[in-house]
């Protein structure tokens, strides 16, 4: 169990969290949510002692230990992979190590065969003989192939990364398990494999998360940070969400009652307050009406914005049609041999590993690239707006945000232009931020503004949802489903991809194609999917002996 009793956090004169008392119990995955700014990561790092609070503490049940998701993805360059997953269990590694260090003395002495024994004693106590075939099988669930796990860290893609200290956060079976955005940089079928891994672990998590997919298949409870409080509530985040909503409106509509009953009251005194006969019926209903309280409603700090992409032109039924399109890169065929035709209706997700062939595919059709063979034809009826996934050559300008925006529409008008960036949470002062000095989140709100300005009846996203908040994301779900255009996008996010798709593309590895007019979640329970996991989980079982 970890708990907080009366924490407070000041920045300055700014209280991040006060008075703050929850409790976190085994057993239990409790998801932590609020708006962007409202402390999440910061109150992560109060748990795991990271960060000193300005009053209140921290209770850990003596002997229990806590494990954090490490967030710098360079600290373990230098060791081995398998090493860096052992060290989640930071006691065990040094057990290991320090028995390699004495038995590798020339001089063994009696006192190094006393220590030595003292060492293999916990060493077994700890499961040691297992450690390496337990983090080996972390590391093949969450796709850390083999032939990987005595490579050196550094060398390494950072989604490899990623995956190693997540499997090092995860090893060793710990009481407390601290994960902030751990399915970040996943691919999907690594992600399922941490929600199945979390459904089935024993002991207490504590996740900060943007999916909120993930949040409702993993969590038990939800903790909400709103206003430098944390409320604390039973289920996953689609009933926190229900029930938070359920009770405003009940404030709401309990309020409105209220305030029909006051008018009635302060009515009837008005009236006959000077009538003899009726005073002491007035001076009961003054008493009532001194009784009638309004609830407080607090605004939440939570802001959506308002994602509506609205094509200025009705598509025709010819939209795309692509024929034999192959592309290589590096050497690697990413691309080969596509041929498909996309219809009206279409809303086709892009799914699968192959990252950067999902890529290469939404660049060609964006025209950004150029395929090595094949061809590829819009419809006379369609225009495209395209969200890339590596966007910076966008705001690598001294524009600021109005300019910026006002240089895609065909309107030059700034109150028109403001109107669509204060959709986006952009008011006031904010248009004239430089967009070279936006934060990430802000840079997307920018290019969905873009989309929204152009009018395109086809959009392209690639990986849209990227670093922005659960509000945004929930903002852009709704637009996405509501477009009555065209869309071909990739997205982690199960939920966007569940609720926008109705079409299934997935990009093999060698460059091949699935397609099936499906959902995504009758997709993945397929034939097809059910082949491809026999053959994975045959390879991994394989690896394993």
């Amino acid at each position: 169990m970890i708990s907080a009793n009366n924490v407070t956090l000041r920045i300055g004169k700014k209280a991040l969290f006060e008075d703050v008392n929850i409790k976190f119990t085994e057993g239990n995955c409790y998801g932590l949510i609020g708006a962007n700014g409202a402390g999440k990561s910061t109150f992560l790092k109060i748990l795991s002692g990271e960060l000193d609070t300005t009053n209140g503490d921290i209770v850990i049940t003596p002997g229990q230990r806590l494990s954090v998701l490490e967030q710098n993805h360079f600290k373990y360059d230098d060791y081995p992979v398998l090493d860096t997953v052992i060290m989640g269990n930071q006691r065990l590694y040094d057990i290991m190590k320090e028995k390699e260090a004495i038995y590798a003395k020339p001089d063994f002495t009696d006192e190094d065969g006393i220590r030595a024994s003292e060492l293999e004693g916990e060493f077994a106590e700890m499961n040691g003989w297992e450690a390496e075939s337990d983090a080996a099988q972390l590391l093949n669930g969450l796709g850390i192939e083999t032939d990987l796990h005595y490579a050196i860290m550094k060398d390494l893609s950072g989604s490899e990364k990623v995956k190693v200290l997540l499997a090092r956060a995860l090893f060793g079976n710990p009481d407390i398990l601290l994960l902030d955005e751990p399915t970040n940089h996943l691919d999907l079928a690594a992600i399922e494999w941490l929600e199945e891994f979390l459904i089935n672990f024993d002991n207490t998590v504590i996740v900060v998360s943007h999916d909120r997919y993930f949040l409702n298949k993993v969590c038990t409870h939800i903790a909400d940070i709103d206003y430098g409080k944390i409320q604390l509530y039973a289920g996953n985040y689609d009933f926190w969400y229900e029930s938070s909503q359920l009770m405003i409106k009940q404030m709401k509509e309990a309020n409105k009652k209220k305030e029909e009953k006051i008018k009635e009251l302060q009515e009837f005194i008005s009236r006959f307050s000077a009538n003899a006969s009726k005073s002491k019926q007035a001076t009961s209903r003054k008493r009532a009406l001194e009784k009638i309280e309004l609830d407080t409603i607090k605004p939440s700090s939570r802001k959506y914005p308002y994602i509506d992409f609205r094509p200025n032109r009705e598509i025709g039924n010819e939209v795309l049609a692509v024929e034999g399109l192959t592309k290589t890169i590096d050497g690697v065929k990413v691309l080969d041999n596509l041929t498909f035709t996309v219809g009206h209706d279409d809303k086709i997700a892009l799914v699968g590993g192959n990252e950067l062939a999902k890529t290469v595919l939404l660049q060609i059709l964006s025209g950004e690239m150029e395929p090595d063979s094949g061809s590829f034809k819009w419809g006379v009826t369609t225009s495209q707006s395209y969200f890339p996934k590596d966007y910076t050559k966008e705001f690598d300008n001294d524009l600021i945000i109005v300019d910026w925006l006002t240089q895609y529409s065909e309107i030059k008008d700034a109150t028109y232009v403001r109107g669509f960036l204060g959709r986006m949470l952009f008011a006031g002062d904010d248009g004239v931020k430089k967009v070279n000095v936006l934060s990430g989140g802000e840079k997307v709100r920018c290019l969905l503004s873009k989309m929204m300005i152009s009018g395109a009846n086809v959009l392209l996203f690639d990986e849209p949802t990227n670093h922005l908040d659960m509000e945004s994301i929930t903002a852009l779900n709704n637009g996405m489903i509501k477009f009555p255009g065209v869309i071909i996008f990739t997205s982690r996010d199960h939920q966007i991809v569940q609720t926008t798709a109705n079409r299934i593309m997935e990009i093999l590895p060698n460059g091949s194609m699935i397609d099936k007019i499906t959902t995504y979640d009758e997709y993945l329970a397929s034939d097809e999917m059910a082949r491809k996991r026999q053959v994975y989980t045959a390879d991994t079982s394989e690896d394993d002996n």
